[in-house]
């Protein structure tokens, strides 16, 4: 759903999340080796939370075993940077995911 463009009050605009407001994010997908060990994939994510996520101020929101995908943002109003886009493929790939994607920045809350 896209809104058109009208002429909105900044309170309005806020609370929509559009123009100022809108908040970038994107999705990210990876693949870590069938034989991974319960113990060794939550080491894995773990250190993937702290430091790729948590230390960007980044949030998380997927699933996964060996193949893992889901959606990042801010954990606070804002967006997402092209940094933080290369950031976590750099983590993933430098730490062992194959066939690492990330997609492109994208509205979170009116992607089309």
């Amino acid at each position: 759903m896209k809104l058109e463009a009208k002429n909105r009050s900044r309170r309005l605009r806020k609370k929509l999340r559009v123009d100022e407001f809108k908040e970038l994010g994107f999705d990210v997908a990876w693949q870590l080796d069938e034989k991974i060990t319960s113990e060794e994939l939550d080491s894995f994510i773990d250190k993937f939370f702290a430091q790729v996520i948590q230390a960007n101020g980044l949030g998380f929101g997927g699933e996964g075993d060996s193949l893992w995908h889901g959606l990042i943002c801010t954990q606070k109003l804002g967006s997402c940077t092209e940094e933080h886009r290369a950031a976590v493929e750099k983590w993933l790939t430098d730490n062992g995911a194959k066939a690492v994607s990330v997609s492109e920045l994208y509205d979170v809350w009116w992607a089309e």
